[in-house]
């Protein structure tokens, strides 16, 4: 009754629908609670765990007197161990808590059938409740009497769920299946009997979605799982638009469905039909008259494919637990493979047939086996067939295994072990398995020969392995290596058939022929992601770990190698490390890579270093595998394998330690372990995979000077250069200018580039490259650009066009850099005739609204140099609409970078005197006022600038003093950065031009700070100092002559 209501019951939108399947379910059920009071006495009595509740029919007259009656409501005589009645009634509710009262109730209903109905409706899982979530899924371990009760009543329901689903099977094979192909034919008909004329049949016929799957369907996947197809929209000549669905059962008016939309539309608001004709002709006059006029046939097909939906095999997957994901993923990869050789098959493919020595080792198809087993038959060895094939234990699995899915041609379920592997049942020729592998052959006609016979060959082979002695698994793991591995369809067949588990348990055994067989096959199939996750699941990391300290070299080669293959996922990453893998992957590094001559045992430690290195480059994308291997001891080993002349050794080398210089601890020990010249100079081979991890490297560590330097000292500057010209090879050429990039970081670096003609080089890239080299190219020239010189070689070179181009892009690094770059370029006024004509400024300034604060920043940066050298750069800003009010409320960014380079910015708008009447109604001064008591220098001097620039207009220096801005600005002269006493000096002077803000400075002890500040070198400190003490001064004497005449 669990598993039957599940599975086999048809549900639509949480109630049972009024089906001949549910029907026939129904009396069954009715028939079993009826009679289990007399029929199992001792099981009746058990008490639920949990009630079933559900609205009734019955009233309290219905009841006799073994019951107590008050007023309307009812309640039995016999409770349960809370003291609660095991029947009770309160109209319309009722609760019964046992199998002998739940006999009675349906014995004293009016509509017996009504009242099961109800019932089952209300409680989707009635065995749950009965025996409780835990007894249902895993069995009881507690041995009384009632944990016995539980187990006898859980075995009546089994058997009742079986007899329900064997009743279904019948039920549901009178039917008549549609299919994807079928509906398709009858629209594509239907369509054609659709027009203008007068012997039109229809209007139109059309489908709600254009999107047809690679199944044939085209409604939504949540919808195919009911064995719906698709959705119409059909116009008869006579009536409304019919809003049709068609599915596996048959076609029915829905409530309305124009395109995906609310489940409720998807709802059934007529009978079934078994076609679209039979449907129209019930709604359509017209259609039904004229139908039988025209020469009109309506082509089936052949109905060889039996399919049954929303049942599936007792016993396959009891309720609570669930398939693997990738063993979902199985029926949607096998669909995939089954269509697209079905397509081969029908452009002329030649069909593939195993050759004569698979055939000899029995390794065919199930179509191929079906047939000769039916030859031997006739040929008089049926006895022996029969007992080969057939037992009562697999002919009961073949009477109760159905498809849960509707639509696509479902995978064998298997039965799984506790322990993740298969069954014992798999392995010998007479289980379950070459049953279910036959019938479905039968049954589903050519749908398994399409896939290749390599598929069944690998599978077979897979069975020997499972059975086999130790001669026939080795001989079975080279016959595997036959195969292409590489290929989807061979490594899909060793999973599903449960290939993985055996060649992982084969890693336990202490057969070394048989570890390295299956290691070599895991290796090949570990390329694809679905293949590495099951071997993390299956735990096949741990075990590849334990093999690294085996004395085998082989053994640990191959085991590091898969290693690397399956470590490509976090989770798998963290299992290596958890497990000990990281140390004993640094340990395989130890061996002698530089010496000239090896030895045959020398050359087995350089391979199974090279493999430890792989395996060490997939797991150090992990942040704490980074930290391992350091700890591990890895750096000096690398840097000794840096030395090695192989490539093949190089490359997984370099690799790991450039995935590793992302961490600062890395980057110092590059460098004093003397690495950066092996980078350098493997810049100059001849392999571009070597070359790109070597300038990713020099990429990540050039962020620190000392490595920029030792790059320029070892020569290293012209071989990237040299490499740009693989323009080719976007991933080479990323990494070379993100190197080139971070390298001129260094003016020195800069100087050396332009002996070398890089700018023309950068310059030429700025166009048809990918994102990630773009990011590289532009922080370079931006880079280079911050020499004078360089800039005009960029505008000669035609670069300023491109670079303004780029500020209209989303790549947030990307514009980070470009704005910075035009922004170094704007610093010449030529440049800046060019970025003003392209509209470059207004580009910038719309950058200013972007939610990136770096964005932000540096659009802002950008836009100083354009207005210190732009023609008529007060007119230009006022042309910006909007734009002044948009940069003075950045002033409330919580971003430091922001907040310094707005002011910068607005120090050089408020040159303008219309722009700082326009920025002071905007309220520039109290925000600027809120800034001042920051603790950053860089702040604190643009601020300063700012504050000067805007004491220029009207009352803005009464109202800084106002907002207490006098006394912050004091401090800053305390500052160890001389740039900002400059600043801070001129905020001054101008404040000091209004008398109360003199007398907060002169509070605040500004004078003796302007006195020392006096004597600087620096001209414009000098003199802002000794006029703001002059003020101070004028305003003393002012005051002293006041008062005293």
């Amino acid at each position: 009754m669990g598993v039957a209501l599940t599975r086999a019951a048809q549900w639509t939108m949480g109630k049972l629908e009024v089906s001949p399947l549910n029907e026939a379910l129904l009396n069954d059920i009715v028939n079993f609670v009826e009679k289990f009071n007399s029929r199992h006495p001792q099981e009746a009595k058990l008490v639920f765990t949990e009630p079933l509740q559900w609205t009734t029919t019955l009233r309290a007259s219905d009841f006799t007197s073994e019951y107590e009656l008050s007023g309307s409501s009812v309640r039995s005589q016999d409770t349960n161990k809370d003291g609660r009645p095991l029947l009770q009634l309160i109209p319309p509710d009722i609760s019964v808590c046992s199998f002998s009262h739940l006999s009675k109730v349906v014995q004293l209903a009016n509509d017996r059938k009504l009242e099961v109905w109800t019932c089952l409706e209300a409680n989707r899982e009635p065995v749950v409740k009965m025996l409780g979530p835990n007894f249902t899924t895993a069995g009881g371990t507690d041995s009384s009497p009632e944990a016995e009760l539980k187990e006898k009543l859980l075995l009546i329901l089994q058997q009742l769920d079986t007899q329900l689903l064997n009743s279904s099977i019948t039920q549901l094979s009178q039917e008549v299946r549609l299919s994807p192909a079928a509906v398709k034919r009858d629209v594509e008909l239907l369509k054609s009997v659709c027009g203008a004329g007068e012997k039109r049949l229809l209007k139109s016929v059309c489908y709600t979605s254009d999107y047809e799957f690679s199944n044939g369907c085209r409604s939504p996947p949540w919808r195919q799982v009911h064995g719906e197809i698709a959705y119409l929209i059909i116009e008869p000549c006579d009536t409304e638009p019919l809003f049709i669905t068609c599915s596996t059962a048959g076609v029915y008016l829905n409530s309305g469905i124009k395109q995906e939309g609310e489940e409720n539309a998807y709802e059934r608001k007529s009978d079934v039909s078994k076609d679209l004709v039979t449907l129209l002709k019930s709604k359509s006059p017209h259609f039904t008259e004229n139908i039988n006029k025209q020469d009109f046939v309506i082509h089936r097909e052949p109905s060889t494919t039996l399919k049954i939906p929303h049942v599936e095999a007792v016993g396959v997957e009891e309720r609570g637990q669930t398939l693997r994901s990738y063993e979902h993923q199985e029926k949607n990869v096998h669909e995939k493979a089954r269509q697209q050789l079905a397509l081969n098959k029908s452009g002329g493919a030649k069909k593939l047939e195993p050759s004569l020595k698979w055939k000899n080792l029995g390794l065919m198809s199930p179509h191929e086996e079906a047939e000769e087993k039916k030859a031997r038959k006739n040929g008089g060895g049926e006895k022996a067939t029969e007992s080969w094939t057939k037992s009562p234990r697999s002919e009961s699995k073949k009477k109760a295994d159905f498809s849960g899915s509707p639509l696509p041609d479902r995978l064998s379920q298997k039965t799984k072990s506790p322990g993740g592997g298969t069954g014992a049942e798999e392995f010998s020729e007479s289980s379950s398995e070459s049953e279910e592998d036959d019938e479905q052959s039968e049954r589903r006609g050519e749908s398994h020969t399409d896939l290749p016979s390599e598929y069944w060959q690998i599978q077979k082979l897979v069975k020997y392995l499972k059975g086999g002695n130790q001669t026939a698994t080795v001989i079975a793991l080279c016959c595997m290596r036959d195969f292409n591995l590489a290929q989807e369809t061979c490594q899909l067949a060793i999973r599903d058939v449960g290939g993985l588990e055996v060649l992982i348990n084969l890693l336990d055994t202490d057969e070394v022929k048989c570890k390295i067989g299956s290691l070599k096959i895991m290796k090949e199939i570990s390329c694809s992601s679905q293949i590495r996750r099951a071997i993390a699941n299956l735990g096949g990391l741990q075990t590849m770990v334990s093999i690294l300290d085996s004395p085998d070299k082989e053994l640990k080669c191959l085991a590091a190698e898969t290693i690397a293959n399956v470590a490509k996922f976090r989770r798998a990453r963290r299992t290596v490390r958890q497990y000990g893998g990281i140390k004993r992957l640094v340990e395989l590094l130890d061996c002698v890579p530089d010496s000239a001559m090896l030895s045959t045992e020398q050359e087995k430690d350089v391979e199974v270093a090279r493999c430890g290195a792989l395996a060490l480059w997939s797991c150090s994308k992990s942040t704490r595998n980074k930290e391992a291997i350091r700890k591990a001891g890895g750096i000096p080993l690398l840097a000794r394998l840096l030395k090695s002349p192989q490539k093949n050794m190089l490359i997984p080398v370099v690799g790991t330690l450039q995935e590793c210089a992302s961490e600062k601890s890395y980057r110092i020990a590059i460098q004093t372990e003397g690495m950066i010249e092996d980078l350098v100079k493997n810049l100059n081979c001849d392999n571009q995979e070597l070359q790109m991890h070597c300038a990713s490297a020099i990429f990540k560590c050039a962020e620190d000077k000392r490595t920029r330097d030792l790059v320029r000292q070892y020569e290293g500057l012209q071989p990237l250069v040299a490499l740009l010209n693989e323009a080719d090879n976007k991933q080479l050429l990323a990494a070379v200018t993100g190197a080139i990039w971070k390298c001129s970081i260094s003016m020195e670096n800069v100087v050396k580039f332009e002996e070398f003609k890089a700018l023309e080089m950068l310059v030429s890239l700025l166009t048809d490259q990918p994102e990630e080299v773009l990011v590289n190219v532009v922080g370079a020239l931006g880079e280079c650009a911050q020499r004078p010189a360089n800039r005009a070689t960029i505008r000669k070179s035609g670069g300023i066009p491109p670079l303004v181009s780029l500020l209209t892009g989303t790549n947030q690094a990307l514009l980070v850099n470009v704005t910075r770059a035009v922004g170094a370029c704007a610093n010449e006024s030529e440049n800046m005739t060019i970025i003003d004509r392209l509209d470059g400024v207004r580009l910038l300034w719309s950058l200013l609204k972007n939610p990136n604060p770096d964005v932000q920043a540096s659009a802002a940066w950008a836009i100083c140099p354009c207005i210190e050298n732009a023609k008529d750069a007060g007119e230009m800003v006022r042309s910006f609409v909007g734009g002044l009010e948009l940069i003075v409320n950045l002033l409330k960014s919580p971003n430091k970078e922001v907040l310094a380079s707005v002011c910068a910015a607005i120090a050089k708008i408020a040159k303008d005197e219309e722009n700082l009447a326009v920025i002071t109604d905007h309220g520039v001064v109290p925000m600027l006022s809120n800034l001042t008591n920051t603790a950053d220098d860089k702040l604190r001097r643009y601020l300063a600038e700012a504050v000067a620039r805007c004491c220029m207009w009207g009352s803005n220096r009464v109202a800084f003093g106002e907002a207490g801005a006098v006394a912050p600005l004091v401090r800053y002269l305390r500052s160890k950065d001389p740039s900002v006493h400059q600043a801070t000096a001129q905020a001054l002077f101008q404040l000091s031009k209004d008398p109360s803000n003199c007398i907060a400075m002169h509070e605040n002890g500004v004078v003796k700070l302007l006195l020392g500040m006096m004597g600087s070198t620096d001209e414009v400190l000098q003199e802002a100092a000794a006029g703001c003490v002059a003020n101070i001064r004028r305003l003393a004497l002012a005051n002293e002559k006041a008062k005293y005449g």
